[in-house]
């Protein structure tokens, strides 16, 4: 590390690390994707400073507000988009980001593909499942999600990393994410983006290789405006 890391961060490494000894077996590498959402540059560059080089952004139009003049700074930066992406900002999100994680739909993988070919940048992608079939959740529906990976790949010719999901609220996350790594298996996707803040140890135990951490690292989120 460069400097000093904030507490939280050297909290969140050790769990992870502790974790991975504690369940064994798989995954060898778990990622910590910071989540970076709703917070400005002063609060993210500490966690730079400190060495963490991957964050996680939500929304197209904040992340280009902040991240052009981080990555001035610290150009080994790995950026994933972990919300909701509309076509119209696909060009955009592939301009910025360097892995887009909530591919969902036929429509957007062919914008997203269209974009990539233009830009000349192959980013790799994750499926989001709707792993709970919550109405108010984006993601493909669990039944349809090995199919919808085999069409990014054939048909869009995508390069599809892996399987995300967010698990319902107030329910044990485990089944949740067993699930979605059996759907990884069977779509032949090694990644699997589970697990927050409050879940992501679970996720761990049940395979995840990237794990998307946000207050836990950065306090409570500032309201957005």
């Amino acid at each position: 590390m460069d400097t000093a890391a904030p507490d939280s961060l050297i909290n969140i490494r050790h769990r992870i690390t502790a974790a991975q000894r504690r369940f064994g077996a798989p995954p060898q590498v778990v990622e910590l994707v910071a989540v970076s959402k709703t917070f400005p540059v002063e609060a993210i560059e500490p966690f730079l400073a400190a060495g963490q080089r991957v964050f996680g952004e939500n929304r197209v139009q904040e992340a280009q507000a902040k991240w052009p003049e981080l990555r001035a700074r610290y150009s080994d930066v790995e950026l994933h988009l972990i919300g909701p992406l509309q076509t119209n900002k696909a060009r955009d999100a592939v301009e910025l980001f360097d892995v887009i994680q909530t591919v969902d739909r036929d429509k957007l993988a062919g914008v997203l593909a269209v974009e990539m070919a233009r830009l000349g940048r192959r980013l790799p992608c994750f499926v989001q499942v709707n792993i709970g079939m919550e109405t108010q959740k984006a993601g493909i529906p669990p039944a349809e999600a090995v199919a919808f990976v085999e069409r990014c790949r054939t048909v869009h010719q995508l390069e599809i990393a892996g399987l995300m999901c967010i698990p319902p609220d107030g329910v044990p996350p485990g089944p949740y994410f067993a699930h979605l790594a059996e759907l990884a298996k069977a779509a032949n996707a090694s990644q699997l983006s589970m697990g927050m803040s409050g879940d992501f140890e679970t996720a761990i135990a049940m395979g995840a290789t990237y794990v998307r951490v946000g207050s836990a690292l950065f306090g409570g989120r500032p309201a957005i405006p």
